[in-house]
């Protein structure tokens, strides 16, 4: 398909969604001389991959299909340095994991994956030039600019350690250890490629474009997080799932802003229709009247504004169109017993809770713990002298109760 595409479409198919494009001119370039644009896209394997990641795979999508050479980083190493997200013990199976999802991603909306490109980041982040070179950066960055680069992408916590800072250094040195023209994420990586546009023509290697995607609101109009199980779908939630958490999700009514079905609606749905089915095209059935066939968000959102689209019509339509897209996916998690061996590595069960232990029943402190009854009814034992009613049978004890003159 980009064998007979012109330079200006696939320009367009490349910064077509995204929110920002730093040097612009340099992509252009190597597009002039007909060479396919190399980008990497790097993700630290660390919690679940949930269904926000249809927004930077179909974002490759786009760029596959306009002749782009594609570097997936999986980034085990940043795992473990992020707050110690993903164990060291644990970084390879869910880096493993990530590449299976990814796949099938890709493959679920028809790309072709033969330039694509998969990496660990193990493979070569602990080489001794890898190092040599992570030292120089470190010479002339300081704790402050490292520390600022990785607010919106480390975990922020008091008392932070040094591998929050190191972790943007290493995603900026990436860019020439991977051997790219280009770095894609989202715009909370700004703070990120900024440093890195800056710093490494400091240490004699080539500056890079960055292409950022928008921050696509979660279900409950806040980011979508691994972390939050109400704000995410994981790829892999049956579709009774799916349904429960898609009724609960934020859409309120004639409200565009931070509605996260709307934006799920335009950065997965409609170009995962185009990508399916070559035209982009969403469809929201109605009960008395003819479906609602939406080409473009302008046209949606202009209805939802309206009234014309409500929130009641759009999350079936949604749900359904979501569903669809996840079908074949867990089709080919349940046929591939080597995925289903790396999920359980890369994300075992908790462990059971403990069993409570039976407390002894208190029977109180006069009940008799140190007697035996015998066979002709007397006691033997430490609390003797509580129970015993002696040899009259208790008599005695009869009598001092007084209970014969009571009669």
């Amino acid at each position: 398909m980009a064998e007979n595409m012109s330079m200006e479409q696939q320009l367009a198919l490349i910064t077509t969604n995204l929110q920002e494009v730093l040097n612009p001119e340099i992509i252009e370039a190597i597009l002039k001389k007909g060479e396919p644009l190399k980008i990497y896209w790097g993700t630290a394997t660390t919690g679940r991959p949930h269904c926000g990641y249809f927004v930077p795979v179909l974002k490759l999508a786009q760029f596959l299909q306009a002749g782009c050479h594609i570097k997936i980083l999986l980034a085990d190493i940043h795992g473990f340095l992020d707050n110690l997200k993903a164990p060291i013990e644990l970084v390879k199976f869910r880096a493993e994991y990530y590449r299976f999802v990814i796949t099938a991603l890709l493959k679920a909306v028809k790309v072709p994956i033969d330039k694509l490109e998969f990496v660990f980041g193990s493979s070569y982040q602990l080489t001794p030039e890898y190092t040599m070179d992570l030292f120089r950066l470190s010479s002339i960055v300081t704790e402050h600019d490292a520390k600022k680069a990785g607010a919106e992408v480390v975990k922020q916590v008091e008392n932070a350690t040094l591998s929050g800072l190191i972790y943007p250094l290493m995603q900026a040195l990436d860019e020439e250890y991977l051997k790219v023209d280009a770095q894609f994420g989202g715009v909370d990586q700004r703070k990120i490629f900024a440093l890195a546009k800056e710093v490494l023509p400091r240490v004699g290697f080539k500056e890079r474009a960055h292409l950022m995607n928008p921050m696509v609101p979660g279900l409950q109009g806040g980011k979508m997080s691994a972390s939050d199980p109400d704000s995410k779908i994981d790829l892999l939630d049956t579709p009774e799932v799916v349904r429960k958490k898609l009724k609960k999700a934020y859409a309120p009514p004639q409200t565009v802003e931070g509605n996260g079905i709307l934006s799920f609606a335009e950065y997965v749905l409609l170009p995962a229709s185009s990508l399916k089915y070559g035209t982009q095209k969403f469809v929201v059935e109605r009960r008395d009247a003819e479906p609602l066939v939406y080409t473009d968000i302008e046209q949606m959102q202009k209805d939802y504004v309206a009234d014309v689209l409500t929130p009641q019509m759009l999350k079936p339509a949604v749900t359904e169109a979501l569903i669809s897209l996840l079908e074949p996916i867990q089709a080919e998690f349940q046929a591939s017993p080597e995925w289903k061996d790396i999920e359980t590595k890369a994300y075992p069960p908790p462990p059971a809770p403990p069993k409570k232990e039976k407390k002894k029943k208190d029977k109180g402190s006069f009940y008799p713990k140190k007697v035996t009854a015998q066979l002709d009814g007397h006691v033997e034992g430490g609390d003797k002298e509580k129970v015993d009613v002696g040899e009259d049978g208790g008599a005695k004890a009869i009598e001092k109760l007084g209970l014969e003159n009571k009669k």
